[in-house]
């Protein structure tokens, strides 16, 4: 399948933008057509699966700080997630479709 530089962007932008949370690729994903933007709407639906499952990550690294387990969790979980939206972002640039190793698909 032949992507348009207009997909790898998105698909690039929809990747770094969930560094900042998972609003960006939900925004992303919800505007674009599936249509026309097949691959970029695809990357942005990887995208936002994979900051729910961070943001479902520090919800439970919270809770361990909060009984004083473990402040470490928190931590590891953000450099994660940075390496590997990098890692998507670059992949998606590329026009690779890139799959997030350990995610929960939420949205199917």
């Amino acid at each position: 399948m032949e992507t348009t530089k207009q997909d790898r962007d998105l698909s690039l932008l929809a990747h770094l933008l969930g560094i900042l949370g998972f609003l960006g690729p939900m925004i992303i994903f919800l505007t674009l057509d599936q249509n026309k933007n097949a691959f970029a709407k695809d990357q942005a639906k990887e995208a936002l699966n994979f900051q729910l499952f961070v943001l479902l990550c520090y919800i439970i690294s919270g809770i361990l700080t909060l009984i004083l387990i473990s402040f470490i969790t928190f931590m590891l979980v953000a450099i994660v997630a940075l390496v590997f939206c990098i890692i998507a972002a670059v992949q998606a640039s590329n026009g690779i479709s890139y799959r997030y190793p350990v995610t929960i698909r939420f949205i199917k």
